[in-house]
């Protein structure tokens, strides 16, 4: 079961990684120094996978009194820009982490290509003119040993002499590449010859147009770690396979006495959603999502514009612990996270949907009067608020049956309920337009029932909320569901029904709703005020979670 699985990482995985600095700690290893860093790629938006990395690299080195650097791994400026990297220094600042240093990996550029041609002098690394496809052609398969390059054996000085033009810009894009010289009939694929460097003249946002060759990811981001002292190099589990190749570069350019180590761990896979940067991008760039901060994406900008809390968010990383295995976690954990940490934290209004105008024929038609409900039941010390109450209200639509269901203890012709706050009320008649619809209810009030008075005379089974009709504020709120969902071939297409807007009636004090304001909608559930929509003229709010939780854990 999907709960069990996640309750079992909590408690095994969640040891692994510390238990191996606990040991290396025991050890003397790296002179008992702990420094981890997070190293995304400035290409596209954190998502909630990144929150796990995030959160276990910081938290690692917290624990042991360590640090933990943020570098941005920009070696393939194609696909840069410096929103992401604003967007990234945003998102890590906003889940409670702060850095020791910021890199970059081009700060370390020079370093790279003296390394590069190192392993040249000793033979480790040479230029091959084949091209990409040729290349991968070349490489074998999972059964099939490579086939040599027909230019591994040429000489150190002329490897040299390429490698030093190549830098010069003398060939053009794609015509040669350097390729490390290990073996290519390895049982690893990525240890058969791989390429670590390639011609690209790109402009660079930190290095201009000094560079028109750029190391691959592979081979740089040992080098990156090493420079920087990294003793724990925290990786997801797709990193396992060339962790081979990341020992080797740091074996074969040996500049470091304590070099770091990798480890990798499961990634996040979470139900209902993606975690691929590349398909998120798709998802911007044609326009299904009104860009990365789209409530429905799994992007922590999307997540944190939609109202989730990164106390919510830590809560869930530490709930599901790391794993040695790739698992997928039910998206109702994080909900429960989000549910459990916004209960006691928000203050409750009364908001309604699919309004049913109530009229109250015994109460005076020029009265007014405010009525007191609590801010959070849960929290008396949030105090009281007063809401208006007058002859003309509205209900939820859900709140009235004209043909009760059994066990239906709310309002219905002849049946009596409280109105929260204030009275009982009583449904005398039903009002119809001429299709049929309900118009409106005409309902009459007992002034003995005000709440506060200790009514004692008789009970009522139901209790439900309004809003004064004369003062309601009209609200846009907006529901999601998953963003993308199986077509009939098994394909993952856009859901059309993933965004819901709805117009619906509040109480006053939401007119003075600012952007980012968390409220429970009583009954409803959780909402925030729309961060870029909300207006002094238009309330929007954005539905966090609802009050019902779908999570089940283990007992």
């Amino acid at each position: 079961m999907p709960n069990e699985q996640n309750e079992k990482s909590k408690s095994e995985g969640k040891n692994f990684i510390y238990n191996i600095i606990e040991e290396d700690i025991k050890n003397n290893k790296n002179e008992g120094k702990i420094i981890t860093r997070f190293p995304p790629e400035p290409n596209g938006c954190l998502h909630i996978g990144h929150a796990k990395a995030i959160c276990l690299s910081f938290s690692a080195a917290a624990k042991y009194g360590g640090k933990c650097n943020l570098r941005f791994d920009d070696t393939n400026p194609a696909n840069e820009d410096m929103e992401y990297v604003n967007s990234i220094e945003e998102d890590v600042k906003w889940l409670g982490f702060s850095w020791d240093k910021k890199f970059w990996a081009s700060d370390y550029f020079e370093k790279m290509y003296e390394c590069a041609e190192k392993l040249i002098q000793t033979g480790d690394a040479y230029v091959c003119d084949l091209n990409a496809d040729e290349i991968r052609e070349t490489r074998g398969t999972l059964t099939e040993p490579g086939v040599d390059s027909p230019y591994r054996n040429r000489t150190i000085d002329e490897n040299l002499k390429l490698f030093r033009e190549m830098r010069e810009g003398k060939f053009e894009d794609g015509s040669k590449v350097l390729r490390a010289k290990i073996d290519m009939s390895s049982s690893n694929i990525n240890m058969r010859d791989p390429v670590i460097y390639r011609i690209a003249r790109i402009h660079h946002h930190n290095t201009g147009d000094d560079w028109c060759i750029y190391p691959m990811y592979d081979f740089a981001h040992p080098i990156e770690d090493a420079i920087e002292g990294i003793t724990h190099s925290l990786c997801s589990l797709e990193f396992e396979d060339h962790r081979p190749l990341y020992n080797w570069v740091l074996d074969e350019v040996g500049f470091w006495e304590n070099p770091p180590r990798q480890i990798e761990f499961a990634r996040l896979n979470l139900t209902g959603t993606v975690m691929s940067k590349r398909l998120l991008k798709g998802l911007v760039d044609d326009g299904v999502v009104e860009g990365w901060d789209d409530p429905r994406m799994p992007t922590i900008a999307g997540l944190r514009r939609r109202g989730y809390t990164p106390e919510a968010i830590r809560d869930f990383c530490e709930r599901i612990g790391v794993a040695k295995a790739n698992s997928t976690v039910e998206s109702s954990l994080l909900e429960h996270c989000v549910r459990e940490d916004l209960q006691d934290k928000v203050e409750s209004r009364n908001v309604v949907e699919d309004p049913i105008k109530v009229v109250i024929t015994n109460y005076p038609e020029d009265k007014t009067e405010m009525v007191e409900v609590e801010n959070n039941k849960n929290v008396p010390e949030m105090g009281m608020r007063e809401i208006p109450f007058s002859n003309e209200l509205y209900v939820d639509g859900e709140d009235f049956m004209e043909v009760p269901a059994k066990k239906y203890f709310r309002l219905f012709p002849g049946n009596e309920v409280r109105f929260k706050g204030a009275y009982f009320i009583k449904c005398e008649e039903v009002i119809k337009n001429e299709d049929g619809s309900i118009k409106e209810l005409h309902c009459t009030y007992d002034p003995a029932t005000r709440s506060g008075l200790d009514f004692t005379e008789r009970k009522v089974k139901g209790t439900i909320h309004f809003v004064d009709a004369k003062t309601a504020v009209q609200i846009k709120i907006r529901e999601y569901d998953q963003l993308l969902i199986e077509d009939e071939n098994g394909n993952l297409v856009p859901n059309e029904a993933s965004k819901v807007e709805k117009i619906a009636y509040a109480e006053p004090a939401l007119a003075e709703a600012k952007a980012g304001e968390r409220f429970q909608f009583f009954r409803h559930g959780y909402y925030i005020a729309d961060s870029k929509l909300n207006t002094e003229d238009e309330k929007v709010f954005n539905k966090i979670v609802g009050l019902k939780s779908s999570y089940k854990p283990n007992k």
